[in-house]
């Protein structure tokens, strides 16, 4: 065993589960963040034997939830005297959903889970990671922003709070990407706000995953035949879980903040291709590359005032 901590969000399943397992094998002390406790006791036990850890905890935590998150924070500082790692793995996305979903705090549910918390997750854990002597954010984006190049594709603020959800379309598909968009955005922000904490915040960019029999199973036939395609051609958990690893503890990463990281591993870079059919279609197929939008100051400014504003009352500020 090593002192170092480490939380991960959604850590039941998925790349949540391997990275759970990978910090494990490597002696770290590992906090399994996350919500059905019936269904995640399993996995716990199935780590801790499978790794000869037993320093794999389980706390509850709904990342939906302002409340929720308070309460995990709350028991996390009574329980342990500093945070080392966070990885923000959870999220939320709903395929098929057609009905605009509001959360806890009345929040349009993707842009709650996938961003609002995880900010508020962060700020509340920044006093536990100061302790560390190398800090690290990860938050988990997609390639789904890459929707972003299309010059038109813009976040609708003034429908994140149910302003219009009986007279607007909803798109499950669109929130979920305007959703980490955002998130991508405050972390821009954050990794330029806490470097002076010693406190690096960094997205890695998640490709299309192999999905289990258990994610397919709920969708429609047609939905689940194209799901099975996908995963002859789609990245394992295990890969990506790898890949949070290096990013959290290398020494290649250990002075990287406020960027986002592919996953190959490499920083990308705001794109850099003008307006024009070839270079267009160049930049779809540039791996490196992610939207100039995610860069405009005044989004970023609105992302971030708002997650303030939506946050302030479960912070002491």
């Amino acid at each position: 065993m090593n002192d170092k901590i480490v939380i991960v969000t959604g850590a039941n399943s998925g790349i949540g589960r391997e990275a759970a397992i990978r910090f494990a094998e490597e002696g770290y002390t590992v906090i399994m963040a996350c919500r059905n406790l019936e269904k995640s006791k399993k996995v716990q036990q199935e780590i801790i034997e499978l790794t000869k850890n037993n320093g794999v905890d389980l706390l509850k935590l709904d990342v939906s939830s302002f409340m929720s998150i308070e309460d995990f924070c709350s028991e996390f500082k009574e329980k342990y005297k500093k945070l080392d790692i966070l990885i923000h793995n959870a999220g939320y996305f709903n395929h098929g959903e057609k009905n605009y979903q509001l959360s806890p705090d009345n929040i349009e549910l993707s842009f709650a889970t996938n961003a609002f918390c995880p900010f508020l997750m962060t700020k509340l854990l920044t006093d536990m990671l100061k302790k560390s002597e190398d800090a690290r954010v990860l938050n988990a984006c997609t390639t789904n922003i890459r929707h972003f190049f299309d010059p038109k594709r813009k976040i609708d603020f003034d429908n994140l709070q149910g302003e219009f959800m009986d007279s607007r379309p909803y798109n499950i598909y669109k929130m979920y990407g305007d959703s980490k968009m955002a998130l991508l955005m405050l972390t821009f922000k954050m990794g330029d706000i806490f470097k002076k904490d010693g406190i690096q915040v960094n997205a890695v960019q998640i490709p299309a995953i192999k999905m289990s029999k258990e994610t397919m199973e709920k969708f429609k036939s047609v939905w689940r035949i194209a799901a099975m395609v996908q995963n002859i051609h789609s990245s394992s958990p295990e890969t990506m879980a790898d890949t949070y690893f290096h990013i959290c503890t290398s020494e290649e990463f250990k002075d990287i903040t406020g960027k986002l990281i592919n996953d190959k591993r490499e920083i990308m870079q705001s794109s850099h291709y003008t307006r024009g059919l070839m270079q267009e279609v160049k930049q779809l197929f540039d791996k490196g590359v992610y939207p100039k939008y995610a860069d405009n100051i005044e989004n970023i400014e609105r992302v971030w005032d708002l997650a303030v504003k939506l946050t302030k009352s479960m912070m002491k500020i």
